[in-house]
Parts: structure tokens; C-alpha cells; sequence
């Protein structure tokens, strides 16, 4: 059965009076707890790209790979960083500085023809990540793939079967942290097939308890 409207703000207005008043607007993240399912296995490996109503605090960081025209034009759409053929170079002699690039930044496009260049010497970094860049062609305007990537959230199993997603703010109203929630666990229900394979789900702030929500 999914997971109600009124369970989700029940939850979200619990959390709150449990948590304790901080000096600075506290991250809101949701906890999935899977079964029967082994993310060590192929067909128990989940990687969703969640495309959320609201805007969780900051933008998600998007780095694009790319040289002459596309570069300008991903630019001024509001890429974060843009880097050139020999930055990709670089980065792969200087695997340390490559790590650290994949875990600042949430996307990664690159133009189409990069792509090739960008498995061999950073696949090894942003493969298992989850963070092998979108191609992009050379003339396609990169503005709408940039501005829907930033309002995007990545939530994948690692080596444990439980899901992390960061859905907001504390600051952000119950309806809107509430919304954000219902996107997650619509996108996990389509992607196991209904909601029998979740254990529980848990709601808390940065410094919070977590709260359960009830199924």
C-alpha cells in the first residue's frame, strides 16, 4: 500500500517537534530500509534519477565537459564548471583531484564526442559513483538539460540495502518537504513494482532523530 499523504505529514510535523532549535536551517532526508534485496547483485542495484517539485537548499552541481560553442553556451545556462580537453588529461594522471571533483559535483555532461576520451580516463572515478556524464551534442542547447539536472536528485544502493535521499530543508513548508517525499517513494514503488520490498521508511533532520513513517 503506499505511503499516504497524511502518514507523510504526520511524520514531517513529528520531526519537527522532536528536533531540537539550531542556529542554521537543517537538512530534511528520507531513509529507506530495503528486503530481499541484495544490491551486491545486478538486479538488486538501484540508480534513479528524481526529478523533485521543489528545490531542496542549493542547486545540485553540474560540471560539463566540453570546448568552443558548447562550452560558452553551458556557460551562461549556469553550468558549474566547465572543463576542456586537457583538463580531462589532467584528471587523469591526477586521480586524487579526479576523486575529488566526483564527489563535489552531483552531474556530469559532456559533449558527444568526449565521451570516449571521458570513459578511459575518468570511468574508473565516476563509474562506480554513478556519475558517468549525459552526452550532449554539439548543438543542442545544453540551458533545459542544465536547469532540470539542478532540481534532480540521485538516489542509488550502495553496498547496503538502503536508500538515502536529502528532500530539503527545514526551513521549507510541510506541504513542500512533504511533495518532495512522495517523488521518492513514487519513483522507488515504480522501480520495484509496489512497496512490499520496503522494510521502513525513516524522516529526520541533519542533527535529528529519526521518525518513522508509517505504512
Amino acid at each position: 500500500m503506499p505511503v499516504s499523504s497524511e502518514n507523510l505529514l504526520k511524520a514531517i510535523k513529528e520531526m519537527r517537534e522532536s528536533n531540537p532549535q539550531r542556529k542554521f536551517a537543517q537538512g530534511v532526508d528520507l531513509s529507506i530500509n530495503l528486503r530481499d534485496i541484495d544490491p551486491k547483485k545486478p538486479e538488486g542495484r538501484i540508480d534513479l534519477d528524481i526529478s523533485l517539485p521543489h528545490e531542496v537548499g542549493k542547486p545540485y552541481k553540474v560540471c560539463i565537459f566540453g570546448e568552443g560553442e558548447l562550452a560558452r553556451r553551458a556557460r551562461d545556462a549556469g553550468g558549474d564548471l566547465v572543463l576542456g580537453r586537457a583538463d580531462i588529461e589532467t584528471l587523469q594522471r591526477e586521480r586524487k583531484r579526479a576523486k575529488k571533483l566526483a564527489d563535489e559535483f552531483h552531474f556530469f555532461l559532456a559533449q558527444a564526442d568526449f565521451m570516449v576520451r571521458i570513459g578511459k580516463a575518468l570511468g574508473p572515478v565516476l563509474g562506480p559513483r554513478g556519475k558517468m556524464p549525459k552526452p550532449i551534442p554539439l548543438t543542442a542547447d545544453p540551458k533545459p538539460l542544465i536547469e532540470h539536472l539542478k532540481k534532480t536528485l540521485k538516489v542509488r544502493t550502495k553496498d547496503q540495502p538502503t536508500l538515502h535521499a536529502h528532500i530539503g530543508v527545514e526551513n521549507m513548508s510541510d506541504e513542500e518537504l512533504a511533495t518532495n517525499a512522495r517523488a521518492v517513494l513514487d519513483a522507488i514503488e515504480h522501480r520495484l513494482e509496489g512497496l512490499s520490498k520496503v522494510r521502513s521508511i525513516h524522516l529526520k533532520t541533519t542533527m535529528g532523530k529519526p521518525v518513522r513513517v508509517e505504512v
